[in-house]
């Protein structure tokens, strides 16, 4: 579905997730496969250590620096989704904060998010993603400036439904900024009771909206599930 949306770039974006029960082992999708190509067979099985425990395959080199190295320091985060999807990357290209509270789908996200402000080119060693991994600290979106976005959740729905609703809300927010016209900020106390009220029903929404994508890719095409 990610593919479907345009969330992805190429080859080159990757999903991660904590294999339940085993928390020193994540599934990532393997290098040189599109995300529209990666069925369930296809998903490796990877240690903390940048081992291939199980399929058929290598994490690309970053996947491994950035995913591993965040699941090891933030074990809370079950699932990690590293994109450049183009309307929250451009954001991340501005000076500046990237989201502005102006819209409601940006409250979702309403003191949740952190950013990178050290572009230092690829994540070829541990250290980068470990200072990936820092910057992030208690946040659970990091903007990465001039590259692109990390989502993570306490569960796959909850970081697939972060992951949807962060680029609907950078989308609208470059559509309104393209006018030329100032940006009408909603006051603190409002975005910040409109976020209470998200955050309390997000789990279930998200729970509801990764069982609809399911639905849907079910009944086009089953082949996601080989």
């Amino acid at each position: 579905m990610a593919a479907r949306l345009g969330l992805h770039e190429g080859i080159c974006n990757h999903f991660s997730a904590l294999v339940p029960g085993h928390p020193e082992l994540f599934l990532v999708n393997p290098y040189g496969w599109a995300f529209e190509e990666i069925t369930a067979s296809r998903l490796l099985v990877c240690d903390l250590h940048g081992h291939v425990v199980a399929g058929t395959g290598e994490p690309e080199a970053t996947a491994f620096y950035i995913h591993a190295r965040l699941h090891l320091r933030k074990p809370s985060a079950a699932a990690a989704f590293h994109t450049h999807m183009p309307h929250a990357t451009a954001l991340g290209m501005l000076e500046g904060p990237p989201l502005m509270w102006a819209g409601q789908t940006a409250l979702k996200f309403y003191g949740r998010t952190s950013v990178d402000e050290s572009y230092n080119g690829l994540a070829l060693d541990t250290s980068e993603g470990d200072r990936i991994a820092a910057a992030m600290g208690d946040a659970d979106i990091v903007f990465l400036k001039n590259h692109g976005v990390m989502v993570t959740g306490p569960s796959i729905a909850e970081a697939w439904d972060d992951l949807y609703y962060l680029e609907r809300a950078a989308e609208v927010q470059l559509k309104a900024m393209s006018t030329g016209r100032p940006l009408k900020p909603i006051p603190a106390h409002v975005a910040e009771a409109c976020y209470q009220q998200m955050r309390a029903g997000d789990p279930e929404s998200a729970r509801l909206h990764l069982e609809s994508v399911k639905r849907i890719l079910t009944a086009e095409s089953r082949d996601f599930m080989r």
